[in-house]
């Protein structure tokens, strides 16, 4: 039945295959044997899935890998189909959807030494940015770790972020470096400013 949905039998193999192996490369060889279909069949699909937009493909060792494209818009969607884990990434799903910028703004409250931070990317609708979350200040690593570990449970993929002391953004935001830039540029929730620097 899913098969007929979904359009082959191969297609839907491999969605089960990489929805469930979030972060894991395969290689085409590897493919074929894991899910037990013909090279010619696999590659195609492969094919439609790049084109799609649900896969990457990156060259390493002189072979060709493919995993699951994280940041893919219907990436939860898919995962709530396809996943082993089923009930957790609809769980997941359903505490994203009731997270708002206020929550975010609780847990980031909690760490200390944030002078400014940014959502973007998947976290904020239009936002074409690959970077989710930039944090400015004086902050603890292992804070900053326990906070994204909670924001992927509740999105459900990986959250891309970075970490910059306050003179270090300051002077890449004064000389227009192009990583600040293209997050400025972008649809951007700014969550935390202290300092009131970006309302100068």
């Amino acid at each position: 039945m899913i098969d007929a949905l979904f359009g082959s039998k191969t297609r839907v193999k491999l969605l089960y295959l990489f929805l469930n192996n979030p972060g894991q490369p395969f290689y085409v060889r590897e493919i074929t044997r894991k899910i037990g279909e013909q090279i010619n069949s696999v590659r195609r699909e492969l094919s439609n899935m790049i084109n799609v937009g649900i896969i990457t493909s990156d060259s390493a060792d002189n072979k060709l890998y493919y995993q699951v494209n994280q940041r893919y818009e219907y990436y939860v969607a898919l995962r709530s189909i396809f996943g082993s884990n089923n009930a957790d990434v609809l769980v997941a799903n359903k505490v994203s959807d009731s997270t708002t910028a206020e929550d975010y703004i609780a847990m980031l409250k909690g760490i200390a030494g944030i002078r400014l931070a940014i959502l973007a990317g998947i976290l904020v609708e239009g936002s074409t940015t690959s970077v989710d979350v930039l944090l400015v200040g004086d902050i603890a690593a292992a804070k900053v770790k326990s906070f994204i570990k909670d924001v992927e449970k509740q999105e459900g993929r990986e959250i891309n972020y970075s970490v910059l002391s306050y003179d270090e953004f300051y002077y890449r935001l004064s000389v227009r470096d192009k990583f600040i830039t293209e997050i400025m540029n972008s649809k951007h929730n700014v969550v935390i400013d202290k300092d009131k620097v970006l309302n100068k």
